[in-house]
């Protein structure tokens, strides 16, 4: 075999040696470096689509620096929607706590004050210098911020912190309904006192023009200027002697006959709330209470002398009193303005010498003789 030969064999067999990698820490460490760079570079690569998918292709006469339009009408509209609404909102300054509100949740309750304060193109309001609209004065935040839920939602949470009474006070001021429909609250026996309250003035408006009235009107027709109602049970039987009538005193009384009034006037709430509605209708001294009230004739007995004394029975029923007269001050006193007194109201004076009149002398009296040379040579 020649040179050339053993050679050329000689490297065919180097060639099917094997590829071998040396195992050093050094190695290792640059190959774990090249995979990380590899990762990276292999995610951005995959990223790049992404970014191409919300990237619209300018037109070739369109400056690459010129904004890029929106892929989505829709997405506009939600953009310029949610602009107008922060533009449509107003300020609301309330125990010098600020509320940003929708003005159309208020005109949805016209009925409300709010709702009449901003309808009609806010005529009837008037911000101040910084735009803001102060409302609900003496209400407080916490409050005021109960009482937004009803425009929200239709209800209002009473707080913790707050009394119904507070709240209720709030809600007549504002409009704003208060009943079981529209109020949650914790505290039930506040509630149920308000509810009653409210139940107790209707009814006794109701009271008052059905069967008080006309018996008002009656002792008015009579020249009278007060009347004094007992309220009477539908099964009481008033039965008196025309021969000895019971002892009534001066005041004239009237009679209805109301189981329904008489159960009403058995709280004293109800009669704290009757004279509150009489109150508000003009009329003055207004008493209201129970009294024994003589139903029929029980005996008669003979006292000596020959005087009978009749015994009746009496009841204890509610009664109601009122006046509408103007000058009650000057019915029940004299008035001394119409005496000419003859007292002496100055102390100096009292205390001075009396003055002495003297009786007037006549005119002859006084005047001397015409020639009195004369008269006292005569003398």
């Amino acid at each position: 075999m020649s040179d050339t030969q053993a050679r050329g064999h000689q490297a065919m067999s180097d060639s099917r040696r094997p590829f071998f990698y040396p195992d050093s820490s050094s190695d290792t460490e640059e190959y774990r470096q090249d995979s990380e760079e590899r990762r990276k570079r292999l995610s951005k690569r995959n990223n790049i689509p992404n970014i191409r998918r919300n990237v619209t292709m300018l037109p070739k006469t369109q400056s690459p620096n010129a904004p890029i339009p929106s892929t989505s009408s829709q997405e506009q509209g939600k953009v310029e929607k949610k602009n107008q609404l922060c533009d449509d909102r107003i300020t609301l300054v309330v125990d010098n706590t600020r509320f940003v509100v929708d003005p159309a949740q208020f005109t949805a309750h016209p009925n409300t004050m709010l709702g009449t304060m901003f309808s009609s193109g806010m005529e009837f309001t008037h911000p101040n210098e910084r735009g803001e609209y102060e409302v609900a004065e003496g209400i407080s935040a916490t409050v005021f911020r109960a009482i937004l839920e009803y425009y929200r939602g239709g209800t209002i949470r009473c707080p913790p912190t707050v009394s119904v009474q507070e709240l209720r006070e709030a809600c007549d001021y504002l409009l704003v309904p208060f009943d079981a429909n529209t109020v949650r609250c914790q505290n039930l026996r506040g509630l149920l006192h308000e509810l009653s309250n409210e139940g107790a003035r209707r009814q006794f408006e109701c009271f008052l023009e059905r069967l008080i009235l006309p018996l008002m009107v009656e002792s008015a027709q009579h020249g009278d200027r007060e009347c004094h109602v007992v309220v009477l049970l539908d099964d009481d039987s008033v039965e008196w002697d025309e021969e000895y009538p019971p002892q009534m005193g001066d005041e004239y009384s009237q009679t209805v006959l109301s189981t329904p009034l008489y159960r009403f006037f058995k709280y004293i709430e109800n009669r704290d709330v009757a004279k509150q509605v009489m109150k508000e209708r003009g009329l003055k001294k207004i008493r209201l209470g129970v009294e024994g009230y003589p139903t029929y004739k029980e005996k008669v007995r003979k006292r000596p002398g020959g005087r009978a004394e009749v015994i009746y029975n009496y009841v204890q029923r509610p009664f109601i009193h009122m006046s509408w007269e103007k000058e009650e001050a000057k019915s029940r006193h004299v008035d001394f303005q119409c005496f000419k007194s003859k007292s002496v109201t100055n102390l100096a004076e009292a205390t001075a010498d009396p003055v002495i009149e003297l009786e007037p002398i006549r005119r002859d009296e006084v005047e001397p003789p015409e020639n009195p040379e004369v008269q006292e040579e005569e003398q």
